[in-house]
Formats: structure tokens, sequence, C-alpha cells
């Protein structure tokens, strides 16, 4: 079920609400969210529900027996149980995720071409549930959090239906004292809603309608679109990515707020970032927190030898690639910006803080040429993308785009706006209307316009893609 959905937004979230505030009692109110956040998940997929089940009394289990075992100063056996809980997880993740990459691969291996894909659907939300499981394990083998000792509430922070999908990754300790004691009051009931719906725009009108503009653009050849197409269509799918996952984060953050949650923020305007290092600070910052806290960290940061570093700094972000999909293009586009970091530490940072425009538009082109490489649907396609926006399928035409009714005006609206929203405009609005009573006002009148827009956009059965299902 899509937050972006009518049935999510008209039937799903009124009757949670509906359901969690005629309640009383915190421990009543997680039941509620833990049977609607596996109704939530089981709409989409009624079996791998049983997945997630497992995977909360898996974790629930091993970060009993490790907090037990250094209790009790049996500390190589605590550690022991953390591995055992890691290496169960990987290992369901890369059955699930990775194993028909990893059979496509051998089959090419004239010796093993018999070998047959499985087919197997990948779980929704996986990568980022599993992740939050893992951390909780993680974390209480390195005394940075108690275990959660009641079932039902470890269960709800696993299965919490707001950030289940497309995150932000929520750590068990940045929500810990908050499953058990949170603020539900009417100025955090508005605030959530306030932000929800900002992020249903966000996805509904800027991102569906670019989303449209790039695919209809890619489904050509390289050949009909030419360079003009080539770079509409990647700016287009830049504002997509950005819009849809950072409206989804927003979706999620504020649906939490809503029940009192505080979840971390996972987007600070990426796009006026001065360096690809800035940018990767501003961009799925749980991701990239999660990465560093548990993998760069423990392999010896930024504390070793420089060819260590550089060896550390290529792990990470084959793994942070390889993440994102069981695709040879998610390991590329890792391996790009892996080495983009390194030429930044260690030749281009200096250099660039010397030249503030230049670094912009640097940035710029590093991201897009970075988006080509994850938008692309195989290596080959990298190319046909990278050559025609390079002028090798000659310039293009606009006029021949919207001619075939390809470029449309909602689109190119969409287009303009997400320009602007994608700077710190908004936030100075924001706090421009806030500063008075008046403003308030103005704001929630904008948000019940907006809601009824996105509504109306989705009744006529506008473009809604899910982004985030390779995830």
């Amino acid at each position: 079920m899509l937050f972006s959905s009518l049935p999510f937004l008209f039937g799903f979230f009124p009757l949670f609400f509906l359901v969690y505030f005629a309640v009383k009692g915190r421990n009543i109110r997680n039941i509620i969210l833990l049977v609607f956040s596996l109704v939530f998940y089981a709409w989409g997929e009624p079996v791998y529900v049983f997945l997630m089940i497992f995977a909360i009394l898996c974790d629930y289990t091993f970060g009993f027996l490790i907090s037990k075992n250094i209790d009790e100063n049996n500390k190589k056996r605590a550690k022991r149980y953390m591995i055992a809980s890691i290496v169960i997880n990987l290992l369901v993740l890369g059955f699930f995720k990775y194993a028909d990459f990893i059979i496509g691969n051998l089959s090419l291996i004239p010796a093993l071409s018999s070998l047959k894909p499985l087919g197997l659907a990948l779980p929704i939300g996986i990568s980022f549930y599993t992740f939050q499981t893992m951390s909780y394990t993680i974390d209480i083998y390195k005394g940075d959090v108690k275990m959660q000792k009641n079932i039902v509430t470890y269960g709800t922070y696993v299965a919490m239906f707001p950030p289940l999908i497309a995150g932000p990754i929520v750590r068990y300790h940045t929500i810990a004292e908050q499953l058990n004691n949170r603020t539900e009051n009417f100025e955090n009931f508005a605030a959530g809603l306030r932000r929800f719906v900002a992020g249903l725009t966000k996805k509904v009108l800027i991102a569906n309608n670019v989303a449209a503009l790039a695919d209809g653009i890619l489904r050509l050849h390289g050949k009909e679109y030419g360079a003009a197409g080539a770079w509409l269509a990647m700016i287009a799918y830049s504002l997509q990515i950005y819009f849809d996952f950072s409206g989804y984060s927003d979706m999620a953050i504020g649906v939490g707020r809503m029940m009192g949650f505080h979840y971390p923020e996972n987007f600070n305007y990426p796009y006026i970032a001065t360096s690809v290092t800035d940018f990767w600070r501003r961009w799925h910052i749980s991701l990239s927190s999660f990465f560093r806290d548990y993998v760069y960290i423990p392999l010896g940061g930024n504390r070793v030898s420089a060819p260590r570093w550089v060896l550390n700094m290529m792990i990470v972000w084959l793994l942070t690639g390889f993440w994102h999909g069981a695709a040879w293009n998610f390991i590329l586009w890792g391996m790009y910006f892996g080495v983009i970091l390194i030429l930044e530490k260690f030749f281009l940072r200096e250099r660039l803080e010397k030249l503030p425009v230049l670094r912009n538009l640097y940035v710029i082109l590093a991201f897009l040429f970075g988006w080509v490489i994850f938008r692309a649907e195989s290596v080959s396609h990298i190319g046909e993308i990278t050559a025609s926006m390079f002028g090798a399928n000659g310039t293009g035409s606009f006029t021949w785009l919207a001619e075939q009714d390809i470029v449309q005006l909602p689109h190119l609206f969409a287009l303009v706006i997400g320009i602007i929203c994608c700077m710190p405009v908004s936030k100075y609005v924001k706090k421009f209307f806030e500063s008075s009573y008046a403003g308030d006002v103005f704001i929630d009148i904008a948000t019940v316009l907006a809601l009824v827009v996105c509504v109306f956009s989705l009744a006529v059965g506008s473009y809604n893609p899910f982004i985030y299902f390779i995830f």
C-alpha cells in the first residue's frame, strides 16, 4: 500500500488514527500500531509478512542472548550471538534480493549455463527493516542500548508502517525512549499532518509529473531523443528521485510525528551541495550514517594509512551501491561515487573551495551522471544515454518531443517548480509565514488546498510510479 494512494488516504490512514486515539495506554497503542503495521505490510506482501515476523522473533531472541551474556561478563559468547544475528539477517536479505543476480551471472559460465533464476519477488522494504534489526543487536553488544524486554514493543519498532517501505532507516537507539514515552497532542498531530501533506505534494505533484517526462523520453532510443532529450530526461529524473524519496521520507516523518515519534531527518537540500562529499551528508542521511557507523568506522575509518583508507572507501561504496539493487549498474554507481570521493579527499576539495560557481556546476554534473548510471536498465543503456548527452545521437528536438506528446505543459511546470524547491526557498517562506498568526492560517489553508489537488490528481489516475520497489 502506497502513501500516495486513495486506499491509504481514505481507508487505512483515517481508520488507523481513529482506532489509535480511541484507546488509551502506551502498551495498547503500541499493540494497535503493530497490528495495523502488519496489515499495512500484508496488503502488498501477504506471504512475506511472515518473513518480517521471523526477523522480529529472531533478533529479539538474539538481543536477549547478547544482553544476558554481557551481564554475565561472557563477551565472547555475546559476540558470537551478535555475529550470528548479522549472518542470518544478511543471508535472508541476500537470498531474496541477490540470489537471482548471482545465479544470472554464474549461468554465463558454460559449465553452469543450466542454472535458472528462482524468480522470487523482492519483499518490499526488506533492505530497510533488515538494517534496523541488525543495528539493534549490534548496539546492544556495543553497550549503546539496553535490550527491549517487551517483544510487542520491539515488534512495533521493527514493523511500524511509516518508515517501513522507504525509510528513513530508524535505528533503535533513536526512538527507544519514545516507544514507551512519547507525547501525543494536537500540536504534534497538526505539525505531523502538515509534514505529511508536504511530502504527498512533493510525490504527487512534482515527482510523478517529472517521472512521466523522464520515463517517456527514456523509453525511446537515443537516436530519437538526442542530446536535448537526454539532458531533459536526466534533469527530470534527478528531480523525480529527489522528490519521490524525500517526499516519502516527509510523509513517514509526518505520520510518525502525529503519533508522537520524532524520526531522523533524511534529506537536507542535497542539490545545493558544494562538493560530492557535502552531497552525501545531505542525501539519504540515515543510510549514509548507517554505513559510516557500522562499516566505515569498524574498518578503521580515516585513522588508517592512505592506501587502507582508499580500500575502506571502496568497500563502503561497493556495499552502498549493492544495497540499492541487485544489478551491475548499482555496483558501478557505488564505485563511481567512491572514486569521486577519493579524488575529492586528495586532489579536488581544496581547489574547488576557491571556485564558488564552478564547484556547484561540478556537483550538479557529478550527480547527474551518477543518476544516469542509477537509472539505466543495463550497462549498455548507460552508454546510450551518456553518448546521447554528448551529442553522439544528434542534437534532438524539444519540439519533436512535444509533438509526440512526451513533453507536456504539466511536466514543464513541475520541472520548474521542482528546480526552485530544490533550494531552501520554501524553508525561508515557511519561516516568514510562521512569524505571525495570519501566517499560520495561510500555511493551514495552503496545506488543505495542496491535499485537495493531490487527491484530485490521484483520483483521475495520474502517473504514480513507486521507485523503491527495487530496494
